[in-house]
């Protein structure tokens, strides 16, 4: 990547690329390859399908690109198309368990931030989240995920999941109420 497509927008290369400047797709590519394989592995562990729903996201993206509205944000528009391909990949699969979080940069954050230094993932630790995860229903444990781990402001989570902004505030609230409820819960258990 040149230093001044680096300095382009996401939105000013897909201009571009619709313009006719195909090449500067791949500096799309560069930008998100990692954060959507990152994405839709909360929906699958298997590697090979993971390369083949990114694979058909960024073709589905390319022959799309000319429906994008620049006015709106690039990023959201991709993870559009990466959340329909994980969602068409789970209703082909039937059943599979969902593993939407990363359990080293998700549960740091469920704490105060001057323990999450010292805190260890054990084992035991990582089996309890696992279990009060599988418990969240998967409309709050996705909006968990594309906040606190992807890191998508509330609109954004509002346009790739095509709900209102004040849904997500709300979901987010509830995912983390039940995430601690259902944490607490597995924690007596043990």
């Amino acid at each position: 990547m040149t230093e001044e497509q680096a300095t382009l927008t996401d939105e000013d290369i897909a201009i571009c690329v619709c313009n006719g400047d195909k090449d500067l797709y791949g500096v799309l590519i560069d930008r998100y390859e990692s954060k959507l394989t990152r994405y839709v592995k909360r929906f699958t562990q298997h590697e090979e399908d993971v390369l083949d729903i990114i694979q058909t996201i960024f073709i589905k993206a390319y022959i799309h690109l000319q429906s994008f509205d620049s006015k709106r944000s690039f990023n959201s528009w991709i993870y559009r198309i990466a959340h329909n391909e994980s969602v068409n990949y789970l209703k082909k699969r039937g059943g599979e368990k969902i593993s939407f979080i990363d359990f080293d940069t998700f549960l740091p954050y469920l704490f105060a931030q001057e323990e999450s230094d010292k805190l260890a993932l054990d084992d035991e630790t990582k089996r309890l989240m696992d279990a009060s995860l599988q418990k969240i229903p998967p409309k709050y444990r996705e909006v968990l995920v594309l906040f606190f781990y992807e890191e998508l402001s509330y609109q954004e989570i509002a346009d790739v999941l095509h709900i209102p902004i004040s849904t997500v505030g709300v979901r987010i609230k509830r995912g983390k109420d039940a995430l601690e409820k259902t944490l607490t819960a597995n924690h007596y258990q043990s």
